[in-house]
């Protein structure tokens, strides 16, 4: 696995490797993430396959801006309430994805439908907003780690996961040990009803 700095050449080889349809990992304000382009389904199906996910449980979408969410997905009021107070930071918002969007949060199959909803998230650390405003695209963003395995936190954890399975990471973008943070707060607002999926370091109360 390449280990690159978080220089802006070590940017300028991460987005020429997204770009390339390969998988990076790199820091985001929760804990390390991993990275492709969410418009390749090639590359999304290789993320799929080195973290051994399964390919029913969709991944989330990392923006440059919310103004840049409001192309993919079907904004509404709340999520325009939930956006202003607490982005860019660790909340993630389930919305109904546009019609007509190519966006893959899984990989293409005859088994699973595709989603039609799709996790957004508009991170606060400077190096996912970065890497997302560099390469001009939404990029996935999930948890460094092996499928069921805990989230990671430094590089030598990534490696310690990644490294003695045959699919391996493209490049790993170094930005030292992370604090160990709680993960994103995830809010579903696809349906009717309001729901907190899991409760991270952002706290919400939902509106009845």
């Amino acid at each position: 696995m390449n280990v690159v700095p978080a220089t802006l050449t070590g940017i300028a080889r991460a987005i020429h490797v997204l770009k390339e349809g390969g998988v990076i990992a790199h820091a985001t304000e929760t804990c390390y993430s991993l990275a492709c382009d969410l418009t390749n389904p090639e590359a999304v199906a290789r993320l799929f396959t080195i973290k051994q996910r399964p390919i029913d449980q969709p991944i989330s979408a990392l923006f440059s801006s919310i103004e840049e969410m409001k192309r993919y997905v079907v904004w509404n009021s709340r999520a325009d309430d939930l956006a202003k107070q607490y982005l860019p930071g660790p909340l993630t918002l389930i919305l109904p994805l546009k019609k007509n969007v190519s966006l893959y949060s899984t990989p293409l199959s005859s088994l699973v439908p595709r989603p039609s909803n799709l996790g957004i998230r508009f991170s606060s650390h400077p190096i996912a907003q970065t890497l997302v405003k560099t390469f001009g695209a939404p990029i996935s963003t999930t948890s460094a780690n092996i499928h069921g395995k805990p989230e990671t936190f430094s590089v030598q954890e990534i490696v310690e996961q990644f490294s003695m399975q045959k699919n391996q990471l493209d490049l790993i973008f170094e930005s030292g040990v992370l604090p160990h943070a709680l993960p994103s707060t995830i809010v579903d607002l696809s349906g009717l009803e309001e729901k907190v999926l899991r409760m991270g370091t952002i706290i919400i109360e939902t509106i009845p």
